[in-house]
């Protein structure tokens, strides 16, 4: 108790000096931030985002990479998104749950976790901005590659499961790093997987500083300033506040992480849902011509082949930024539930791009086609043309509800803060990994002294610096799936059978 709270004062003193610092120096610092963001970007989009359609438009080497592995694990795994949700739901329900099962967070909690760091902005903001620029058939292509990642999220949380460390202190060390290095291992590519987890923990460590910190502070900001004009002026406050936040929660770890998540997570999304589904069925009117529009758009090739392909990158990049399925962040969260069984916590884990992409997101969608604020040619265009997604899904709530403005910048803080408090734990376990325990305050640290810098920032380089990382790391993720695919095939196969047997319903006292 007495470590926690020095680590406390230590991490709150830190924020504070940080703000003083800053204080008066806004500009300055956000162009210096701004033309570093730049040069990595351009760094990033040459080495890994190059073009791999052979026609015109273009399609980045990483969207393809996600695209081909989804299909070919939906396919491997007998479509399993589908079939399974049922059995998806009866374990977060505690079925099958024993007390004697090891980890250090229960099924729902490690859900909750992993939905607290994909339900977020990339849901209010990202879903504006795909279809600001990808027009509404990008809606489409986002819930197709939600349907998809199901599997794609159900085969790295049962990898994470099968290859985590359960350390003598309790605490789990599992994720992609793990699997990477473990399991191809076993294949006898022990010295490739080791570089390939050193490589994702790398760009998960900067992922989680930027979509997963600075990219949430910049988009909330934009919200909350249309109801606080003063922090238009004044933005590092916003950033002091939420950086001490969240500092007082990430020092207590995962345990701690997931009772807050499991807390937000649940009311923030039926708050959010009801009031998009208000003005979806105040517009029922409208639904089937939006849900036509979405469609033709979808397949529209009256602008080219370019531009088709273009929304089609777009709802694949928005969607894979919404869920992470392929990304590998959420498989760590995983790695800590409660389960006997690797694929067990998988089946669980099959709900998250359902929940965030197929239903959040299409709510989203809807809402911003119906009201129509997605024209790049109308008097939101400024709002388009400068990615600030947050502010125009604002714009389109209030003009129906003229008052929930108030309430969505409250849930748009929500969304944040609950995506950065998990991406803390992304990056710290990422960090721990690479140089030890003992060194995790440093990590810790510096997460919050970045939400300061997230404050000050400009919304458009902090957005492509966010989608760059993140989406590397779909490489090194991407390549252990593909690999590893058969070993939790093989686990899959005999668990449904113990579970057609009624093994599994024998083992709880249920059979």
């Amino acid at each position: 108790m007495r470590s926690t709270l020095f680590r406390t004062i230590f991490i709150a003193a830190a924020i504070l000096v940080a703000g003083r610092a800053v204080a008066g120096q806004e500009a300055a610092a956000a162009s210096t931030l701004n033309d570093a963001l730049g040069s990595i970007n351009g760094w990033l989009a040459t080495v890994l985002f190059f073009d791999v359609f052979p026609g015109e438009g273009e399609f980045p080497f990483i969207v393809a990479w996600l695209v081909a592995g989804a299909v070919f694990l939906t396919v491997k795994m007998g479509f399993i998104n589908f079939r399974l949700l049922g059995h998806s739901v009866a374990i977060l329900r505690g079925r099958y749950s024993r007390p004697d099962d090891v980890g250090e967070v229960s099924p729902f909690q490690a859900l909750t976790t992993a939905l607290s760091a994909t339900v977020g902005l990339g849901n209010i903001a990202g879903v504006a901005i795909a279809i600001g620029i990808g027009g509404p058939g990008a809606t489409f292509w986002m819930i197709v590659a939600g349907l998809l990642g199901m599997t794609t999220k159900f085969t790295e949380a049962s990898l994470a499961q099968m290859y985590r460390e359960i350390r003598p202190d309790g605490h789990v060390m599992g994720g992609a790093m793990e699997y990477l290095s473990r399991g191809f291992s076993e294949i006898g590519w022990k010295g490739f997987g080791k570089s390939l987890a050193i490589l994702f923990s790398v760009l998960t460590i900067g992922a989680s500083l930027g979509g997963g910190n600075a990219f949430q502070v910049s988009q909330s900001l934009t919200a909350v300033k249309q109801q606080i004009p003063y922090l238009a002026q004044e933005p590092w406050i916003y950033g002091l506040v939420m950086g001490f936040l969240v500092g007082v929660v990430i020092i207590g770890g995962i345990r701690r992480i997931a009772h807050v998540a499991e807390a937000i997570v649940p009311t923030m999304v039926g708050i959010y849902l009801v009031a998009a589904g208000w003005i979806v069925f105040s517009n029922a009117e409208k639904v089937p011509e939006v849900f036509a529009l979405i469609f033709s758009k979808a397949f529209s090739l009256e602008a080219g082949m370019g531009a088709f392909v273009g929304i089609i990158v777009q709802g694949f990049k928005r969607a894979a930024f919404s869920s992470e399925a392929g990304i590998g962040s959420a498989a760590i969260a995983h790695s800590t539930a409660r389960t006997p069984y690797p694929v067990r916590q998988g089946i669980v884990a099959l709900m998250e791009p359902f929940i965030d992409t197929v239903v959040i997101c299409t709510m989203t969608a809807l809402v911003i086609i119906i009201t129509g604020v997605y024209d790049a040619n109308g008097q939101h265009a400024e709002l388009i043309a400068n990615n600030q997604g947050a502010a125009l899904t604002a714009m389109a709530f209030g003009s129906v509800i003229s008052w929930f403005p108030v309430v969505l910048s409250i849930s748009v803080v929500l969304f944040a803060y609950s995506t950065m408090i998990s991406w803390s734990y992304y990056g710290e376990r990422c960090w721990t990994y690479m140089f030890g325990e003992r060194w995790s305050l440093i990590y810790k640290v510096v997460f919050v002294l970045v939400v300061m810098a997230g404050s000050i920032s400009n919304a458009s380089a902090v957005l492509d610096f966010s989608d760059l990382l993140l989406l590397s790391m779909a490489f090194p993720n991407m390549f252990a799936l593909y690999a590893l695919s058969g070993q939790v095939k093989r686990r899959l196969s005999g668990y449904l059978e113990k579970l057609r047997s009624g093994e599994l319903d024998r083992e709880v006292g249920r059979g």
